[in-house]
This record gives C-alpha cells, structure tokens and sequence, in this order.
C-alpha cells in the first residue's frame, strides 16, 4: 500500500507541475504578444506592420522582413531580446516583466494590435485575446471623450499602416445592454427619448480603408459607462423639459459587440464614418454624401 501511495503521490505533483508549467507559458506568451504588439505600435520604423508570433524553443519572437529585425521573448530567462537592423548581436532590452509593467502603465494601452489605443481616454482599458478584444471601463464612469472627433466613436481605431493594404473593412457596434440614468420621464407612458438617442450614436458604423488584413476577424467586446453630462448640455438646454427630470451627473452605460466584414468600397455602405489607415483621410457622412474632414 505504502508503495502506491508513493507512486500516486508522485503522479499528482507531476500533474500538478504540469498544470503550472502550462500556465506560467500560457501568461508569456500573452505577456510577449502584449509587448511585440506595443513594439510595433509604438515604433513602426523598426517594426513595421502586424506580425504573427513563431515559437521556436526556447523563443517566442517575431520577424520584419522590411527591416531585419527579430524580436521576441526567450522563455528560459524570461528576458525580451532583438537581433538585426540596429542590433548585430542579440541584445536584452529588459524582463517581459519590466516591459509588461511598462505598457500597462504607459497610458495608451497600445499592447493591442488591431486597435490604436494611443490617443483613448484615461480610464478605458483594453486586452486581446486572439482576434476578441475586449474593452472595459472596470466598472467605473468616465467622462466621455469629444464626440465631435468621428473617430471617437470608434472604439477600435485602426492602427496607422505603412503600406497601402487594399483591404477596406466595415464595422458594426451592436448594444446589446444599455441604461441611461440621470434623466427621468414623468409622463406615463412616455419612454425616456435620451436612451434612443444615445443607443443610437453608440450604434454608428464605420468603414476602414487600407485596414490591416487580419481587422476583418475580428470582434470587439466592449462594457463600458460614460458620464455624458457635458456632452448633452447644449441638447438638454433646447429640449422642452416639462416631464422629464434631470439630476446630473448624466451617466449611460452600455455593453455591446463590435464586429467586422470585408467590403469592396467603403463608400458604398451605409457606413457613417470612413477613414484611411494608410493616408489619414477621414470622411462622415452628411445628407447621404461622405464629406472629408480630415487629410
């Protein structure tokens, strides 16, 4: 009996060191997916485009043919090197942990690579997984950022390409959840005409010219709240208010789904926004016409 036990005891711990070692690579490689995303984000001169991660024991890295360079995590130190271009030898740039801390805590949360998260609100946070992203204000309610800027409404803003792709990609918000408080109705039977409102702008589609081929996968998840108070001031003050009763702060809150298709023209959908990742150009549609308001 002695002997089995032993021989069980021995099973379990090595099921359990399993189960950790399939862990802890687990969490490098999101860890190093994070950080080669940001590389490219950050510096596209050394990293241009979107690649995807190889494993070749014990590395985790990523190649750009453009410049040369190799970049990556090896998983016997834990530390990030690059080779080529600049470097003729492998150098360390610092742990994963390091870079890790330093990403989450740059402020742009740009460890994403579909999304530029560059220019985003404080307060909105965002993590990927595969081709899910997700996009969360951890439960709290931050000031809405300047819906005069088309591109705010985009929750995923395509990342600036090096190179024409000719892919366009249109994209789709669906709410599937929203509330709105700090507006009221007192008219029985009147239903609060601010949450169709905000339902719909939060609704609106828009179109990428020269996306990134792999933005056509995928899908954003989003849960998210706004305190919109400033930002339908100037409504409040020209709607007639007998029956409805506002008590700031206005907040709207909202969880919905992001998803995206491949499509021949953007200017031949019924898009609301369409901008180029490639040249900057933005347009909005206005009377059923795109007008560009930005070069």
């Amino acid at each position: 009996m002695k002997h089995y036990l032993i021989n069980f005891a021995q099973c379990v711990c090595a099921f359990a060191f399993l189960v950790n070692t399939q862990h802890i690579l687990a969490d490098t490689a999101s860890e190093t997916e994070a950080v080669l995303n940001w590389a490219e984000n950050t510096y596209p001169a050394l990293f241009p485009g979107h690649k995807a991660t190889q494993s070749i024991n014990p590395w985790l890295f990523r190649f750009y043919p453009e410049t040369g360079v190799y970049a990556g995590t090896n998983i016997n130190d834990n530390n990030v090197y690059v080779l080529g271009g600049p470097w003729n030898s492998a150098t360390v740039v610092d742990t994963l942990s390091n870079l890790v801390s330093f990403v989450q805590n740059s402020g742009g949360n740009s460890g994403i690579s579909a999304c530029n998260t560059a220019n985003v609100p404080d307060g909105i946070f965002y993590s990927q997984s595969g081709n899910v992203v997700t996009v969360s204000t951890n439960g709290q309610c931050i000031p809405a950022p300047d819906i005069s800027d088309p591109t705010n409404s985009n929750l995923c803003v395509a990342p600036q390409q090096t190179n024409a792709s000719g892919v366009s990609v249109l994209s789709n918000n669906t709410v599937t959840s929203s509330s709105l408080d700090g507006i009221t109705t007192t008219i029985p039977g009147f239903p609060n005409p601010f949450q169709s409102i905000v339902d719909a702008s939060a609704s609106v589609k828009h179109c990428t010219i020269n996306a990134a081929p792999d933005s056509a996968n995928l899908i954003v998840n989003s849960d998210i709240c706004f305190d919109i108070t400033d930002s339908i001031s100037g409504l409040l003050s020209s709607f007639p208010l007998d029956g409805i009763a506002v008590t700031p702060p206005v907040t709207y809150a909202s969880t919905g789904t992001y998803s995206s298709q491949t499509v021949s023209d953007c200017f031949a959908t019924d898009a609301m926004t369409i901008s180029d990742a490639f040249t900057g150009e933005v347009w909005i549609k206005q009377n059923d016409t795109f007008v560009k308001v930005a070069n």
